[in-house]
């Protein structure tokens, strides 16, 4: 069964159960009060009716019998009956002369009041003491209320059920209709994007807030997994570039080398070429290797407490060793009083690879210029601070600098592969931090990594 129709079911019978509630309980209160007033109502009359049957004043009898007639209406078959009582009379022989049950009969006796009903017809009596002799003066009356005014308010109800599930049942379906209309009609737009036409979108719903909310997220998430098709296209469109270009030069020397014999000398720079270029190869393919390894966030690492200047040296020797033409400067101006503050907690080999990573660029597209490390922290981070004085980044293009194989339009004189950003971004996510940079042709790069402080207990 489908939602909507589970809903509208729902909808009409909660709704059936709410008006059969309500309805039986307001004839149930009718009922009881009919039943109550009436009795009193023929009390009254059995009061009135002792007294004028045996005041001996008989002018006040007859007064109580004229408002008897004046300001009370004549009950449907109404009869009245007075007996009488003797104390040796047994309740039995009473109740065969007289007609009357024995229980309301004995009630009277007992309680000086009492109450009956046979055949909708209403009886309420009293015991009234006439000298020395006892009375039961009863009255009896159909209730008209009861028979005529409970059966049509009973009808009514029955009526307004029927009438209430029939309005109830076509509001149900229609406003459940209503509110899966626009579901639906989302759902068959989704149903028609892929990754062909990813680009497509839904149109929000101004009127509707929380569809418009779903909507809205919907499209965030078509917009991220746009972002995440591209980048897939652009990383095998590289890469394929990059494997390919290695490959085809060790082909193509081994080619020339053996369309016929060649010298000693010969065969040794070729050799070097083929080395040379599986180098290149190999070292395409364990950077790509580490960058899937560190893309997953998820993935748990050993991490232990660090202090983040002593990662600097680190990186900086690395460097030195890699380029010793290098020229990079450490900032310790900006450095905290208190050392605990630069402690961070992470793993000390990944943290050195994306430090020395981001200062082979700054000295490589700085060629070899300038290049300050600064060390800062606040009262919860710790701030890592590359700055160059190289060829910058082009605005249009720096939203692309983490696609891997991604480099710059200004960066055909250098070598490299377009990958050590996405790594040390990988790398940083991977210890909860963030990279950002801010670049300027012509003027230079500035790297800023940004990590949590640890917490240590003294």
């Amino acid at each position: 069964m489908k939602t909507q129709n589970k809903i509208a079911l729902l909808l009409i019978s909660s709704n059936l159960l709410i008006i059969l509630f309500f309805g039986g309980c307001i004839y149930v209160l009718l009922y009881n009060y009919s039943f109550e007033d009436f009795y009193k109502r023929l009390k009254t009359r059995a009061t009135i009716a002792a007294q004028y049957k045996f005041d001996s004043d008989r002018v006040n009898a007859e007064s109580f019998k004229s408002i008897r007639e004046k300001h009370f209406e004549k009950l449907e078959q109404e009869k009245e009956y007075f007996i009488k009582y003797e104390d040796g009379i047994s309740l039995e022989e009473l109740s065969r002369t007289t007609k009357f049950q024995r229980n309301f009969l004995q009630a009277i006796i007992r309680n000086d009041v009492g109450y009956d009903n046979l055949d909708n017809v209403f009886y309420a009596g009293i015991r009234y003491k006439y000298f020395d002799k006892h009375y039961l003066v009863i009255v009896s009356a159909k209730n008209y209320f009861a028979s005529h005014h409970l059966a049509f308010i009973r009808n009514i109800i029955i009526v307004a059920v029927f009438l209430f599930i029939a309005i109830s049942t076509y509001l149900s379906f229609y406003f459940s209709k209503r509110i899966f209309q626009p579901i639906k009609s989302i759902t068959e737009k989704v149903k028609r994007i892929s990754s062909e036409n990813i680009h497509l979108r839904i149109e929000a719903k101004d009127h509707d807030k929380e569809l418009s909310q779903l909507i809205s997220t919907f499209n965030d998430l078509l917009n991220r997994l746009e972002t995440a098709f591209a980048i897939q296209n652009n990383f095998i469109s590289n890469a394929s570039h990059e494997f390919s270009t290695p490959l085809t030069a060790i082909m193509g020397e081994a080619e020339v080398m053996l369309m016929k014999d060649r010298t000693i000398h010969e065969y040794k720079y070729s050799l070097n070429n083929i080395l040379e270029q599986s180098e290149r190869l190999n070292e395409i393919t364990k950077t790509l290797l580490f960058l899937a390894e560190t893309g997953y966030s998820t993935k748990i690492i050993d991490t232990e407490i660090i202090r983040s200047d002593e990662l600097v040296w680190e990186a900086k020797n690395i460097v030195n060793k890699l380029n010793p033409h290098n020229h990079i400067q450490v900032d310790m101006s900006l450095l905290p009083e208190n050392p605990m503050k630069l402690k961070i907690r992470g793993n000390k080999s990944l943290l050195i690879v994306a430090i020395t990573n981001i200062l082979t660029n700054a000295c490589k597209y700085s060629n070899n210029n300038n290049v300050i490390i600064s060390l800062a922290s606040s009262d919860e981070h710790v701030f890592i601070i590359v700055k160059d004085y190289g060829i910058g980044i082009p605005d249009s293009e720096i939203p692309f600098i983490y696609d891997p194989f991604f480099r710059a339009s200004n960066t055909h004189k250098f070598e490299g592969y377009g990958i050590g950003l996405p790594l040390c971004r990988n790398i940083i996510k991977l210890h909860k931090g963030s990279l950002n940079i801010n670049s300027k042709v012509g003027i230079g790069t500035t790297v800023e990594m940004k990590f949590y402080q640890a917490i240590v207990s003294i």
